[in-house]
């Protein structure tokens, strides 16, 4: 039988317990006849979270038709080929589709057609760099990249809106093709529309991008207006 609020389908999303910010923003996105079903996990160890398998495993209970990782490794050296081992591993386990915010970033940046980016982060230099060479191994040329540079985890979700939007325009002003956004609990998803139509650049968020992958992966186009050219358009 069809469930009665998710006709369409039933999205699975997943995200670091401390995250406050996805569940949120893929919430906002989410088009009529689609739910999604929330379940958090616990950060750490060799495979990026020693609970992710089983956590998902409860998520399944409810049935969803893929699953959603609000999750960004882009931090680690070689954390998004990481990432994207992990969730292979996952998608087998469950028999479903499954997504991470990492490798949509990128995917959601091709589709678009950006070959030269700027990067905005919540981290500081050191860390940058890394999510530099984890973009330059994806094909990508970085043209500029900066972060707001939270002193914690925790304290990405408390991030000001006013910062956001002035670090997204000083990127803007380099000679990139879009600018990608990474750290999921970074809340960006409500102000791209608006920084879009002001810069005149795409602007690839990442927590946009993983849930534009899931629905396109699932096979629903269904358009998403009021939060960039990617959920619109692409």
């Amino acid at each position: 039988m069809t469930d009665t609020l998710a006709p369409k389908a039933i999205i699975g999303v997943m995200t670091p317990a401390m995250n406050t910010v996805v569940q949120p923003e893929l919430e906002s996105l989410r088009p009529s006849g689609v739910t999604n079903q929330m379940q958090r996990f616990r950060l750490g160890g060799d495979r990026i979270s020693e609970d992710l398998f089983d956590e998902a495993q409860k998520l399944m209970d409810c049935n969803p038709v893929a699953v959603a990782i609000g999750l960004t490794t882009d931090a680690g050296v070689g954390g998004v080929a990481k990432l994207a081992a992990v969730c292979d591993n996952l998608s087998k386990q469950l028999g479903v589709p499954v997504c991470n915010a990492s490798v949509a970033t990128q995917e959601g940046l091709k589709k678009l057609g950006a070959q030269k980016i700027a990067v905005l982060t919540p981290f500081n230099e050191e860390v940058n760099q890394v999510v530099q060479a984890n973009f330059v191994e994806g094909g990508f040329h970085v043209v500029a990249i900066d972060g707001t540079k939270a002193p914690s985890l925790p304290a990405i979700c408390e991030t000001s809106l006013s910062d956001i939007q002035n670090l997204t325009r000083q990127l803007a002003e380099s000679d990139c093709d879009a600018i990608a956004q990474i750290g999921t609990a970074l809340p960006v998803v409500d102000i791209v529309d608006e920084l879009e139509q002001e810069i005149g650049k795409p602007i690839v968020a990442c927590n946009a991008a993983v849930y534009w992958q899931t629905l396109r992966t699932i096979g629903i186009n269904t358009v998403v207006e009021g939060f960039g050219c990617l959920l619109r358009d692409a």
